[in-house]
């Protein structure tokens, strides 16, 4: 890092992206300032959906209990017809990552908590009522003009900025004038929430009825919301009205008079991408890298997704354990993926909010045949539909192996381990935060050479055992030197690996694959991989510390 730098790393926007990318920041050890124009968290009703991958994101920031206690998980969706019958309900089981698939919360509660948790940083500051007006950048980082609600100006050196400043980013739209191609939906949907849930329906419903297409679902703490779409001619301002706002609930509430709306606001829904997510040292995350619309739940999702690649590769680099040029995996890795959930989003759109009254109803006919075909009806149960990021290019390593390489840059499990004592912890937990490299029993120990690249890479060295397979009760297997040992207790890693032809994983700090193989390869294959992604040792690292727990 540039040492006349202020600050490493600049974060502008405190929403839940900005603000969680600080907090992994954190976490990693790297110096953080975050800004954010609005003096106070904004009241509207916004997202409402989390996942199970922006769970681990939280876990991974040390943040998901804290982020559950004002969540409701688990949570069904239903769709319903034109004719007011169910023809799908989507309620994942798996747990494959080692958290709920569906699971509710409310987004100003979920921003107190994610801005309360940098408080446990002493090398991360956040900063509201500040504005970005202006930035510069050269080869050794980005100076920054911020504004405060005064008036007064200053500037900020920082390493790296990264922009997560909303859907009308000032670093997108104003300063690197980058293109945002896609489409702006022509119908608006009105979002109205009140409390005192007048509703016995703990789960979120799709109505598809052609007559007006609407969304209703229960929300944490009594909270009910509804999203309506509005027609050709129908004014937003009179939407709005209390008057009007009570006449689109009464078909769907014992009393509309006894409501109380605490919040109502028109929405416009967008299908946008910018054309890149990396420009120099400035990064774009969230929805001021990509706007989608709400119908699958995904639109902070993948914010959550860009933080959680993003994070740990400014970190590392700062840190000097990864080469400056692997930033740019991060648009490689993170942009056709974000472009393929839009797309997601926007046929679920089409289907869904049908006008035409013969076409929904060929819509439910089909939707109810198929469900009576198992394969088609778990695919839909089980949110199988979603497609899972796949990294082929990035910070990973094909060995050329197709079964191993088909896992290859994908998120790795999250099962219960074991560790000394009859410590059970959820595997990332039981990690660290880091790279991790998971070696089957039975392990060898590494070469000198290769140990010290990855140290140097921040890698956690564990050997695998299958459950209770030391020789006698409470004996554990023998790991070799500088390796800690995990037992397998729910015979998960044993499957993946059988899976997989492997013996060894190496896990990225996201927790996705970065390179896996069988013991014969082992040595040559994780050299190449320090060798390639590593900065050379005369490269001098930053000062701040990163990943203690994992060295």
């Amino acid at each position: 890092m540039n040492k006349s730098c202020d600050v490493p790393v600049l974060v502008v926007g405190a929403g839940p992206v900005g603000a969680t990318l600080a907090n992994l920041l954190g976490t990693y050890g790297v110096g953080t300032l975050l800004v954010d124009r609005s003096p106070a968290i904004l009241e509207y009703p916004r997202a409402v959906g989390l996942d199970d991958e922006a769970m681990r994101t939280f876990q991974a920031a040390g943040l998901a209990e804290a982020m559950l206690r004002d969540m409701i998980q688990n949570v069904p969706m239903r769709m319903y017809g034109a004719r007011k019958q169910c023809f799908a309900e989507i309620l994942p089981a798996t747990r494959e990552f080692g958290w709920y698939r569906r699971n509710l919360f409310s987004q100003p509660l979920a921003e107190q908590t994610l801005r309360a948790g940098l408080a446990r940083f002493p090398h991360v500051a956040l900063e509201l009522g500040v504005e970005l007006v202006a930035l510069e950048q050269d080869e050794g980082g980005v100076t920054a003009t911020l504004r405060r609600a005064d008036g007064t100006e200053r500037q900020i050196r920082a390493a790296y900025l990264l922009a997560a400043d909303g859907g009308r980013s000032t670093v997108r739209e104003g300063l690197l004038k980058l293109p945002f191609g896609g489409q702006t939906h022509a119908h608006k949907w009105v979002v109205i929430e009140c409390d005192r849930d007048p509703l016995d329906a703990p789960y979120t419903a799709l109505h598809c009825e052609p007559a007006r297409p609407y969304v209703c679902l229960k929300l944490p703490y009594g909270l009910r919301r509804w999203e309506f779409m509005l027609f050709d001619g129908e004014d937003e301002s009179q939407i709005l009205d209390p008057a009007k706002v009570r006449e689109l609930l009464a078909p769907h509430v014992p009393d509309p008079e006894a409501l109380n709306v605490i919040r109502a606001r028109v929405y416009t829904h967008h299908s946008r991408i910018a054309g890149s997510f990396v420009v120099g040292r400035v990064c774009l995350a969230g929805d001021a890298a990509h706007l989608t619309p709400p119908w699958i739940g995904q639109g902070l999702n993948a914010g959550l997704r860009d933080a959680c690649n993003l994070a740990w590769k400014i970190a590392w680099i700062v840190g000097g354990r990864l080469r400056p040029e692997a930033l740019q995996s991060y648009h490689d890795e993170r942009h056709a993926h974000a472009k393929a959930m839009i797309d997601l989003a926007d046929r679920f759109g089409a289907v869904l909010s049908l006008r035409n009254p013969w076409l929904a109803r060929l819509r439910d006919a089909f939707f109810g045949a198929i469900r009576g075909i198992p394969a088609v009806r778990d695919y839909v149960l089980q949110m199988k539909f979603k497609p899972m990021p796949r990294y082929r290019a990035g910070v990973v390593q094909d060995s050329g192996q197709a079964a191993r390489d088909d896992r290859v840059g994908r998120m790795f499990i999250q099962p219960l381990v074991e560790k000394d004592g009859g410590d059970f912890q959820k595997l990332d937990d039981a990690l660290g935060p880091g790279f991790a490299l998971l070696v089957r029993v039975p392990a060898a120990p590494l070469p000198p050479g290769l140990g010290e690249g990855l140290r140097r890479l921040g890698c956690r060295l564990v050997v695998v055992a299958l459950p209770r397979s030391g020789p006698a009760p409470g004996a554990r297997p023998p790991a070799p030197a500088g390796m800690s040992l995990l037992e397998d207790t729910e015979n998960a890693l044993h499957r993946w690996f059988a899976a997989a032809g492997a013996d060894w994983v190496l896990l990225r700090p996201d927790r996705y694959v970065a390179a896996a193989g069988g013991h014969a390869d082992m040595h040559g294959a994780l050299a190449r991989f320090v060798a390639e992604f590593l900065p050379a040792p005369a490269e001098p690292a930053a000062a701040t510390p990163v990943l203690e727990a994992a060295a």
